[in-house]
């Protein structure tokens, strides 16, 4: 599976971005730099994670560091995908 490919659409999808994040790169900063990345697009963010790649992601694992840069917040989608 194509992580980057997979989460910068779903970031697209639940922030209505309309194509503007495929211009995102992994060092591309999330929060405070994506007006449209607020506190509850972060909850239908999580949602998306969880029904995308079929896992569950809990409260005490979510912290700003996970939507720094869209390399963080891949990092974090591939290890819950991958059950870790």
């Amino acid at each position: 599976m194509n992580f980057k490919r997979e989460v910068v659409s779903m970031l697209d999808d639940v922030l209505h971005l309309e194509g503007r994040a495929s211009t995102f790169d992994e060092d591309t900063i999330l929060l405070g730099s994506v007006p449209e990345l607020d506190s509850m697009a972060v909850i239908a963010i999580i949602s998306a994670i969880e029904e995308r790649f079929g896992c569950s992601v809990e409260d005490d694992e979510i912290d700003g560091a996970v939507f720094a840069t869209l390399g963080s917040l891949i990092a974090f989608v591939q290890r819950k995908a991958d059950g870790k």
